[in-house]
């Protein structure tokens, strides 16, 4: 077999499926278990037009159990936003609501290319009902060629006084326009920004910074606004190159991320840490592609004790990607591989994972399943092994495909997430993704 090569493209609803021949091996610590009695709804089917398509990031809640996300398309067709000449629109930021037994769908904001378009980030909840996050593209500029603008950071606050209407406006303002430049960064894409307990904001761009391999970031508020600094350049070699997904703090203030390419040329994790002269970088481990997978992307998760979880979405021992935990002790990282899948090269999970309070992993994979349109999945902690459970295999049809997006949770057990496939099959070809719901 011989090894992939090339830059990994990473246009999130867009992005092809990479075909390569399966590595069969069988993961003797781990069983499969048939699907359990789980009730699956869904909560929105978009339209491909003014309510967008393509939700390609995943939905959040508030604390009284709105969700928000946003689409990658639809929303204002401008000229500004197409993709290889073809308008698809530029995205909005969506609010679903419970009403009765059922649930209200509002766009909260439209972008327009100026101030960004495609969104690619999950979007972030402030404890003050403010929404974070970024568009991949938009702004000012050409990016270098990348494309018109090098993307956005853009807050969405709530109206100051109480609205009685169901469709109430949002304010919109960007924090940030991206520049592709050494102290800056460009294609803010994936995972999601974090937030500390003093408002500042973290996260990563694909492109852009010294070596245009990417770059970790921390945009302050200040008296006079907001201030960018980048803590990490990415050389694109051994320490890491295009960080897609977003970072995580510990419980002593170090960073932690992943890298879809760099390294042994399949990704990496990285840790920084911060001292007196700035955030110095650590390679946490490297990818080989055969065993442990390949093209890692989203939020790890952490922890209590500190342990590291995540997904490729790629190669492994069965092929088709893996899960894994990295977890510290005498001062070095243990890998650990907890779960191959089998769909095949980039079938696997694209948006990381969602730890419960239990231990439990849940997450999705974009073409595996009996359909071959993803799954949502359980894996189970159990006799130093996992178990693991598929939730729904996505059909393609009005179920949705291809759940490119992390779940979420309710403070009831049910799980949430989003297809960039399926739903409306008329409106979009192969339909234009829904909003979905796992009860268990």
């Amino acid at each position: 077999m011989s090894q992939p090569s090339g830059k990994f493209n990473l246009q999130l609803s867009l992005r092809a499926v990479i075909t390569a021949l399966a590595i069969v091996a069988v993961l003797t610590v781990i069983t499969t278990q048939a699907a359990q009695a789980q009730t699956f709804k869904v909560l929105h089917s978009f339209t491909g037009g003014a309510n967008g398509w393509g939700p390609a990031n995943g939905v959040v809640s508030d604390r009284a159990g709105n969700l928000y996300g946003a689409t990658a398309y639809g929303g204002n067709y401008t000229s500004s936003c197409n993709y290889e000449g073809t308008q698809t629109g530029c995205g909005v930021v969506y609010k679903i609501s419970h009403h009765g037994s059922g649930w209200i769908f509002n766009v909260l904001s439209s972008f327009d290319g100026a101030n960004g378009y495609n969104p690619a980030q999950v979007i972030t909840v402030a404890p003050d009902g403010s929404l974070y996050g970024t568009t991949m593209w938009g702004g000012p500029g050409d990016c270098h060629g990348f494309g018109p603008g090098c993307g956005t950071i853009f807050r969405l606050q709530p109206p100051a006084a109480f609205c009685r209407s169901v469709s109430c406006p949002w304010t919109v303002s960007d924090l940030h326009q991206f520049l592709g430049e050494p102290n800056d960064g460009a294609s803010p894409e994936g995972g999601s920004l974090t937030m500390d307990l003093a408002g500042n904001l973290y996260g990563t761009t694909e492109n852009g910074g010294l070596y245009d391999a990417g770059t970790v970031y921390q945009l302050s508020p200040t008296a006079n606004g907001w201030t960018m600094s980048v803590l990490y350049n990415f050389t694109g070699y051994y320490d890491g190159d295009g960080p897609t997904g977003g970072v995580v703090f510990d419980n002593a203030g170090n960073l932690y991320g992943v890298t879809v390419q760099g390294g042994e040329d399949f990704g990496v994790v990285y840790e920084l840490t911060h001292t007196e002269s700035g955030w110095t970088e650590h390679v946490l481990h490297s990818f080989n592609y055969l065993t442990d997978g390949a093209f890692p992307s989203g939020n790890p998760v952490i922890d209590a004790s500190g342990n590291l979880y995540g997904t490729t979405d790629s190669y492994g021992l069965n092929g088709g990607g893996t899960v894994w935990e990295l977890s510290p002790g005498n001062g070095s990282w243990n890998f650990s591989l907890l779960y191959s899948f089998t769909g095949g090269p980039g079938g696997g999970p694209f948006g990381g994972l969602l730890l419960d309070r239990a231990g439990n992993l849940y997450g999705t994979t974009i073409n595996e399943g009996a359909h071959k349109y993803g799954t949502v999945f359980k894996l189970t902690p159990v006799n130093g092994g996992w178990n693991y459970t598929s939730l729904h295999d996505f059909t393609g049809g009005s179920d949705g495909g291809l759940p490119y997006s992390s779940v979420s949770m309710d403070s009831a057990g049910n799980l949430f997430g989003v297809t960039v496939a399926g739903g409306l099959l008329q409106s979009c070809p192969g339909g234009c993704g829904v909003v979905w719901e796992v009860t268990p």
